[in-house]
């Protein structure tokens, strides 16, 4: 019996020439054939991707807030009505479909039953990056993490409103504890924040992940919390002044930390709740550092938007922080 070798791709690339050269077959073809099929392994439908362990994720990933039947609407307290009257079964899975179809392969926190009925309905692709409830005792956490991992999730990582709770109560040790627990599966696991403390004790700490997920928006749209009022975790518990779509202060101290991070960073609310167009977010967020960005979106709005980021990440290729996924 043969012993079995890794490959690597420079062995490959090494063999495949040699072999081609032996048909004769020009090198320079060769090449290219290698680029386009290395092309389309880092897309997915026509989406760039990266990848979180061995999973290939769409950059821009369907976020879950609007599967789960959750928004961000501020004061507007008919908008969650609204949302569910519209968005029934039927509706989900076909925002699904046309995801799906325009090259997003992933949902991010929530909606795996969704993600199940439709992969089993329609014969789809699409995966779930679902999050973990670190606050929970260390049973309950493991036990989510099985339950993840039953569920075929192919990532998970500490939900950022529970991050956010330990860190700010000073309690690392049970944030570290759950990351600990989790990453004894072969998953990778992330933690969020929408503090930046969350990822930079994270650092300081030693706390075991594979990737952040942190949220990044600019504070310049009509809506957003008073500069005066703006403070850290001004979002747990709701201080005073606060607006329910922010989600991120001090963000040229979040790009200036994160550009020092060979970690994947996934940057979510980049549209503030949906304060700041497509446009302006994706682009904020693709060219200052982020590897994927989960967005909220109606079925009326996958196209336009996946359109959108596909020009928006192929002309931050050169962007400063190098792609880490």
């Amino acid at each position: 019996m043969s012993e079995s070798k890794n490959v690597s791709r420079r062995q490959f690339v090494g063999t495949t020439i040699a072999a081609a050269a032996a048909a004769g077959i020009a090198k320079n073809d060769v090449m290219a054939a290698l680029e386009d099929n290395a092309k389309q392994d880092a897309e997915f439908n026509g989406m760039p991707c990266g990848f979180l362990g061995k999973a290939k994720i769409s950059r821009l990933m369907l976020g879950g807030n609007l599967i789960g039947g959750y928004m961000h609407c501020r004061d507007l307290k008919y908008v969650n009505q609204l949302f569910r009257a519209y968005a029934n079964e039927e509706k989900i899975l076909e925002t699904l479909a046309i995801a799906e179809e325009n090259g997003i392969n992933t949902v991010f926190e929530t909606g795996a039953d969704f993600v199940a009925k439709y992969n089993q309905k329609y014969n789809g692709q699409m995966q779930i990056i679902p999050h973990i409830a670190v606050s929970n005792s260390p049973e309950q956490v493991e036990d989510e993490v099985k339950r993840n991992i039953d569920a075929g999730a192919v990532a998970h990582y500490a939900w950022g409103a529970h991050s956010d709770a330990l860190v700010r109560a000073g309690d690392i040790d049970r944030l570290k504890r759950s990351m600990e627990i989790a990453k004894k599966y072969d998953l990778p696991v992330g933690v969020g924040g929408h503090s930046l403390q969350v990822a930079m004790a994270c650092e300081e700490h030693d706390i075991p992940c594979d990737f952040y997920v942190k949220t990044l928006h600019t504070d310049d749209y009509f809506s957003a919390t008073p500069k005066q009022l703006q403070k850290d975790f001004m979002w747990v518990g709701g201080a005073p002044g606060w607006h329910d779509n922010m989600w991120c202060i001090d963000v040229d101290k979040v790009i200036e930390f994160f550009a020092t991070q060979e970690k994947p960073w996934v940057a979510f609310k980049v549209l503030a709740a949906g304060a700041i167009p497509p446009r302006q977010g994706l682009t904020h967020a693709f060219e200052n550092g982020a590897d994927f960005v989960p967005l909220g979106m109606f079925d009326f709005q996958v196209k336009e938007d996946c359109d959108l980021a596909k020009r928006i990440i192929r002309r931050a290729e050169s962007r400063p922080r190098p792609w880490r996924a």
